[in-house]
């Protein structure tokens, strides 16, 4: 993946949640720039995961200078450092990276 520094990872599916931050978290450990966008979704975590787990993920992604954002207001009042952008001010940061995981 020479040349590649801009990665963002799109999370459409309540069951992916916890998964789409964890694989962002690993474009940052790897020092790509990355970002997560929850899209029309409700965050949802697995049994064995605590909010303060996913809370803790998301202030390691902010730490690493990572982004991570949702349209979904209550997500964004849910967890600190998770940022809400409407829909259309998310596909307009999603079109600065080079490559696009949908998750």
């Amino acid at each position: 993946m020479e040349g590649i520094e801009r990665v963002c990872i799109l999370v459409n599916e309540p069951q992916d949640s916890w998964e789409g931050l964890r694989s962002t978290l690993g474009l940052l450990v790897e020092n790509l720039w990355g970002a997560c966008f929850f899209i029309d979704t409700t965050i949802e975590l697995p049994a064995e995961k605590s909010e303060e787990e996913f809370q803790e993920n998301l202030e390691m992604l902010d730490d690493l200078e990572g982004e991570c954002y949702t349209n979904v207001k209550a997500n964004a009042d849910r967890f600190e450092f998770l940022e809400y952008l409407s829909l259309e001010e998310m596909v307009e940061k999603i079109k600065t990276y080079q490559i696009i995981v949908p998750f």
